[in-house]
């Protein structure tokens, strides 16, 4: 099969839309239940940890330049350990697409579908997942350069409609509970999402330029991160930090707020189309690279032969996967971060030192 080939700029784009994902929509109720007024600080340090992720994982690249990550797993461990820890990783990305599959139904039934299953809207979104996965990297990434100018501009519209309403007062006082608020509220947002940014060490090899590949990495990191600080700006000056934190979905509500002049209302639908958009590269990028890892794993000579099993396994993880959103919220504000933390920060930490002290790189 001849490789496929995509440029740094569909990089950094496909990192953006990854990072939007389901985060534009869960992250700000979640840092203004504990920060409160202080989310945007929360923010801040967040993506500031995760600027330091993705350093991190562009010195990988470095070292491991023609490998992914498990490739870099079975040389580094051996052959069996490595495919022990490279089967790890996938049970990690596959769990992670079953609960954005998860995310994308939690948000149509409360939200749009209310009366809708959602084995229904599970099964509808799969088979687009499953089709666009089958296409390959090089097909996923030039459909992100059709869709990503509309998503940016999408956002850009919705923030300049927003102005009127946000009131500044809302961001006062800052830091009145102190730094800990700040730091703890910030930890979920670097589980989710720049931890699950270890993910394109799977296809990372695929771009032309390896050179630039740390600074596109960057820069798609920057870009999402802009739009994610934006938005939970937005809504707390929009909504404040009571109401933002009481919301399930509280970008979806920020939505409604928009009137100009009684004519321009009821516009959610801008934020429904950001967040689907967004959040299906983020599940069809961990849809083919947990099909990618399995295939590596057991020698299989077309991963395609993997995806309709494997969406079969997502459509029963997601409906199994949590009971209700109240589930989920505690789940990402106590758990995910150290679970994520394993894959994200100590599968690529372990590759390097073992390959260190092997002499290897």
């Amino acid at each position: 099969m001849a490789k496929e080939i995509i440029n740094t700029r569909q990089f950094s784009w496909l990192v953006a839309l990854y990072i939007i994902g389901s985060s534009i929509l869960i992250i700000p109720a979640g840092l203004a239940a504990v920060a409160k007024q202080d989310a945007w600080i929360s923010a801040i340090v967040s993506i500031g940890v995760g600027t330091m992720l993705v350093v991190f994982y562009g010195y990988f690249m470095k070292k491991f330049p023609d490998m992914t990550i498990v490739e870099a797993s079975e040389k580094v461990l051996g052959k069996w350990i490595g495919q022990i820890a490279s089967l790890l990783f996938f049970s990690f990305l596959f769990l992670l697409a079953a609960l954005v599959l998860r995310n994308i139904g939690d948000f149509l039934t409360t939200q749009i579908l209310i009366e809708t299953p959602l084995y229904i809207i599970f099964t509808i979104f799969m088979i687009v997942v499953i089709m666009g996965a089958s296409l390959g990297i090089e097909t996923i990434a030039r459909a992100c350069e059709i869709f990503f100018p509309w998503v940016f501009c999408l956002l850009i519209l919705l923030t300049i409609l927003l102005v009127p309403e946000m009131q500044f007062e809302a961001i006062k006082p800052i830091m009145e509970n102190g730094v800990k608020p700040i730091i703890r509220a910030s930890i979920p947002f670097i589980g989710l999402p720049f931890l699950e940014l270890v993910a394109f060490l799977m296809i990372y090899r695929h771009v032309d330029k390896h050179n630039k590949l740390s600074i596109s990495f960057l820069k798609g990191t920057a870009m999402g991160s802009v739009v994610l600080f934006v938005i939970i700006c937005a809504t707390i000056l929009v909504l404040g930090a009571d109401f933002t934190a009481r919301y399930t979905y509280p970008t979806y509500i920020l939505a409604k707020k928009i009137s100009i002049g009684k004519i321009v209302e009821r516009i959610e639908v801008i934020v429904a189309i950001v967040w689907m958009l967004s959040i299906y590269f983020k599940l069809v990028l961990l849809f083919y690279t947990s099909a990618r890892t399995l295939t590596h794993i057991f020698r299989v000579q077309n991963y395609r032969l993997l995806l309709f099993p494997l969406g079969i396994g997502s459509l029963v993880l997601a409906q199994i996967s949590y009971p209700d959103i109240i589930y989920m919220q505690d789940f990402v504000s106590k758990t995910w971060t150290l679970y994520a933390s394993i894959y994200g920060i100590g599968f690529p930490m372990l590759l390097i030192l073992v390959a260190k002290g092997r002499k290897l790189i």
